[in-house]
């Protein structure tokens, strides 16, 4: 099925509003993701084959942060030898509505539970694996290390959390590097450069990135024995923190 495209920002506006996962968004979020984030294909992918790995049986997944339920729909195809119960919870109520619909039109070997909610109100427990996959970058910064403990103390021993992330370099030339690459990047995708303007914009005081240096120092001190880098394209990452 073909997917709506994006064009949100095509437009001039008087006032760029703040940025939102409103029902706009999830209407073309599909074909937002794909030309705004490099690599995010492979993300997906490679949290099946993550979960594959990680998953034990008869534990729980949690996908925070889940949109339209792509992390939960490759973490449910990729252990179908180890029967779990996938937890998918997001806060904006078009996303769980239409991330419910495309999960029922799968038959799948593992449920997802598709839940309407703020992440930090969620309870972790018996998790062989946790997903943030872009999802920290729009937690209030104060909130971040709490957001952690919680995640860290709710999985069992050997448990992962993939952490999926916006970053920003600590020099500036090498931030604006990577920022004029992924801009690049987005122009590649058909946006244009009003598009792309109207957008930053919009996400300026919602989407507030780290460096991985800070990622890395809060998982270690909230007690994760290793945090691997495992990708990484422009100012996108994805890591693994193990318990």
């Amino acid at each position: 099925m073909a997917h709506k495209s994006d064009n949100i920002f095509a437009k001039p506006m008087q006032s760029v509003r703040d940025f939102a996962f409103d029902e706009a968004v999830a209407d073309v979020f599909p074909d937002m993701i794909q030309r705004s984030v490099p690599g995010y294909e492979s993300i997906i992918h490679t949290i099946g084959e993550i979960a594959s790995r990680h998953v034990s049986t008869h534990s729980r997944v949690y996908d925070l942060g889940s949109s339209l339920g792509a992390a939960s729909l490759s973490i449910a195809r990729a252990t179908a030898d180890h029967p779990c119960e996938i937890i998918a919870v997001d806060n904006s109520p078009a996303m769980t509505e239409r991330c419910k619909r495309i999960v029922a039109g799968f038959s799948l070997p593992n449920p997802i539970k598709v839940i309407c909610d703020d992440i930090q109100n969620v309870v972790i427990e018996n998790a062989s694996m946790v997903v943030m996959n872009f999802t920290m970058q729009f937690i209030p910064p104060a909130d971040r290390k709490a957001l952690l403990n919680k995640i860290y103390a709710g999985l069992n021993p050997g448990g992962v959390l993939v952490l999926s992330e916006k970053i920003r370099h600590p020099s500036t030339a090498g931030n604006e590097l990577l920022i004029d690459l992924h801009h690049q990047f987005k122009r590649n995708n058909g946006y244009s450069e009003l598009e792309i303007s109207q957008k930053r914009a919009a996400l300026e005081k919602v989407m507030l990135i780290d460096t991985f240096a800070d990622h890395e120092k809060r998982l270690r001190d909230s007690g994760f024995a290793d945090v691997v880098m495992w990708f990484k394209c422009y100012n996108f990452t994805s890591l693994v923190a193990i318990k």
